[in-house]
């Protein structure tokens, strides 16, 4: 499955909502790393949700636009500024779940404990490239000050924050599956 379609599955299939509610219980009743990571997943998820929707919201303007013969101009450049959000915000679910990266054709042979180390040097490595990355993803972001988008007219650090936040979401949730026990069970390298 590519990139950019494994996102929008994992956010619409849930995956990485079976701790948000649990058992008739919200992630407020969880308390300790438990429940930090169940937030964590649901501010993935409405932030994710949120973007997916202006993206929708956007193409549709622009249908009718078209329809009717005027088409706003804003509306590609939003679309493409949503869609950088949803995949910002919706990267660190796929890698919960395995959507995005996962060779199973070499992991799942390995079977067991073997499957189980692999994901966890997965989770480790992919935490600390993305740490290592973030400094350098932020001179990025300070660059869009100086530039602003040509149709909406929105300062370019805003739009370049993105780079920034799926940095910093990849390595979140790389560290919750390293670090937080979810290398092998729910969410942690198979489907929910």
């Amino acid at each position: 499955m590519p990139f950019y379609a494994a996102v929008p599955a994992a956010v619409a299939s849930g995956c990485g909502m079976g701790a948000v509610v649990k058992g008739g219980r919200r992630w407020l009743g969880r308390g300790g790393f438990a429940g930090f990571a169940d937030f964590v997943v649901l501010l993935a998820r409405i932030g994710a949700g949120v973007s997916f929707a202006v993206l929708i919201a956007a193409v549709l303007i622009q249908v009718a636009g078209r329809a009717v013969g005027n088409s706003p101009v804003w509306t590609e450049e939003l679309t493409r500024f949503a869609l950088l959000y949803m995949v910002a915000f919706g990267a660190g679910l796929a890698f919960r779940c395995g959507d995005l990266v996962n060779v199973d054709m070499f992991g799942e042979s390995l079977g067991g404990v073997w499957a189980g180390r692999l994901r966890l040097f997965a989770a480790v490595v992919t935490a600390g490239l993305a740490l290592y990355l973030l400094p350098h993803a932020w001179k990025y972001v300070a660059i869009g000050k100086l530039q602003s988008a040509p149709a909406l007219g929105v300062r370019m650090d805003f739009i370049h924050f993105t780079v920034f936040l799926m940095l910093g979401v990849l390595a979140l949730f790389g560290g919750l599956r390293a670090f937080g026990g979810e290398v092998g069970g729910e969410g942690g390298g198979g489907k929910e």
